[in-house]
């Protein structure tokens, strides 16, 4: 029975790593989450500093979250960003335009730096 539960607990841990790892474009390998996960250095306000809300996503009156999916490596530099959910006009590109533009504090684990992937909103209101 012991050697059962043995197997068991492998296969567990196998699959939760697989699932907490992702490959970007170029085949880096990402975790999904770390001890200490990438933040904005100058904080989320700063992505907002650099998004223009698009003149056609303003005139149709689109509002909504988009929701990115954003490649962090071990410098802090966005390598990647993909658009998970997106509400068009314009704002997906805007949002994710803005974000590449940012310097993160890296994650880490161990007190090291490691590549992470970073889910992020970006909220788009009219005023």
């Amino acid at each position: 029975m012991k050697k059962h539960n043995f197997f068991q607990q492998l296969f567990l841990t196998v699959i939760i790593i697989l699932l907490a790892v992702k490959l970007n474009a170029s085949g880096d390998v990402y975790l999904a989450f770390a001890e200490k996960m990438p933040e904005p250095v100058d904080g989320m306000g700063e992505i907002y500093k650099n998004i223009t809300y698009p003149r056609m996503a303003q005139q149709a009156g689109v509002e909504g979250k988009v929701f990115l999916l954003c490649f962090i490596d071990e410098n802090g530099a966005v390598n990647d960003v993909k658009v998970i959910k997106g509400i068009g006009a314009g704002c997906d590109e805007a949002a994710s335009d803005a974000v590449k533009k940012i310097k993160f504090n890296p994650g880490q684990n161990e007190g090291k730096p490691v590549k992470v992937k970073l889910s992020l909103s970006i909220v788009f209101k009219l005023k």
